[in-house]
């Protein structure tokens, strides 16, 4: 039985709790995009959440108009108090612009903006994804459950095997390997980032204060730079992890627009964007040899673990995307990431009121 504690404090699934939570006090902020109606409908999470009752749930929604204007419809059959925010709404635009906050829109900006309204709603605020098949009312009141502990930070972490193989390939190949071949020079900040069984899964939940404090990535490198503002927030006496069990969710290709590599850029420049923060200025070239021995001993140990449990590994596929990510080991580019929301006086209201503007046809309002 897995009971092994890390750097943080690990809570495990030893019984498959559902832990005493402060549901009432909490927000839940769920970032959804798509195309389509089927691509925003995960009738399962709603259902979900449904049951565990929190106070409030908050969807960053980025989507066509109608499809936006069919989630409100279809969201209201479920007992729950939802503000839906149209994220990529023109109006949302010209407030973050007007505020000097525009730029790069992506899930990163979708969560910081549910942050903010969630913070102001609630005591607590947890997020999570939207497209695990897996997900179940256990999810939220174990992340919320620490909160209530005096931890200020939750991250979740799970097994990703679907299909009978192992995916989650981003942690297993990039990031993990990465920290590995980082880990060298014994660093407090890399010690607290490699305590985390699954960086960049999109389940954490933190505390209202919390959530006013943190900058956020636009984009895809959210998950990995979020850990480096909880170290800054929260610290590792403040920081904890609890089992979600197994998760099952969407697969992406590995090239391609909004593929695997893609993230891998947003990824590693979220990373070295945190060491930068802590003065940790590594060797590049270097770095990517190191990298790729770290991850040539994990692919063997990955392979092992799959004979093991009867998975199909294939380690030729698993080098060519080693070889791929290395590519995004480079020095951070120029940091746009977005503010605390205590340190800026763009008001939450501004926003959702900008987004319901855009969606009854009124326009944008005009002060904050």
């Amino acid at each position: 039985m897995d009971y092994l504690q890390e750097r943080i404090a690990t809570l495990h699934d030893l019984t498959d709790p559902t832990p005493d939570a402060p549901l009432s006090q909490s927000a839940v902020v769920v970032p959804i995009a798509g195309e389509q109606s089927d691509d925003v409908t995960p009738e399962q999470v709603f259902e979900a959440l449904e049951t565990v009752g929190p106070k409030a749930v908050v969807v960053p929604l980025r989507a066509p108009r109608e499809v936006v204007t069919l989630f409100e419809d279809w969201v209201e059959q479920f007992d729950l108090s939802v503000t839906v925010l149209w994220c990529n709404a023109d109006s949302v635009e010209r407030v973050l612009t007007r505020n000097g906050l525009g730029g790069d829109s992506g899930k990163g900006r979708d969560v910081w903006l549910g942050l903010g309204i969630a913070a102001d709603r609630a005591e607590y605020v947890a997020v999570h994804d939207a497209d695990a098949t897996t997900y179940d009312r256990h999810h939220v009141p174990r992340l919320l459950a620490p909160l209530a502990q005096d931890y200020s930070f939750v991250k979740g972490y799970y097994a990703r095997v679907e299909g009978g193989r192992l995916y989650g390939r981003l942690v297993r190949l990039l990031v993990v390997p990465l920290l590995t071949a980082l880990a060298e020079q014994d660093d407090k900040l890399l010690d607290y980032l490699s305590a985390f069984r699954y960086p960049l899964a999109g389940e954490f939940a933190l505390t209202a204060t919390a959530a006013r404090q943190v900058r956020a990535q636009r984009t895809w490198g959210l998950e990995i730079g979020l850990l480096g503002e909880a170290y800054a927030v929260a610290g590792r006496d403040g920081s904890a992890q609890v089992d979600l069990g197994v998760h099952r969710h969407d697969h992406r290709p590995v090239d391609g627009s909004g593929g695997l590599s893609t993230m891998a850029d947003d990824v590693a420049k979220a990373l070295f964007r945190v060491l930068a923060d802590h003065d940790i200025d590594p060797e590049y070239a270097q770095l990517r040899e190191k990298y790729q021995k770290s991850a040539d001993k994990l692919i063997e140990q990955y392979a092992a673990d799959s004979s093991f449990n009867g998975l199909a590994y294939d380690r030729q596929r698993e080098r060519e995307q080693v070889q791929t990510y290395a590519s995004s080991i480079q020095p951070p580019a120029r940091d746009d990431r977005l503010p605390p929301w205590e340190n800026i006086d763009m008001s939450p209201s501004a926003v959702t009121a900008a987004s319901r503007s855009a969606l009854a046809g009124t326009g944008t309002p005009l002060t904050d």
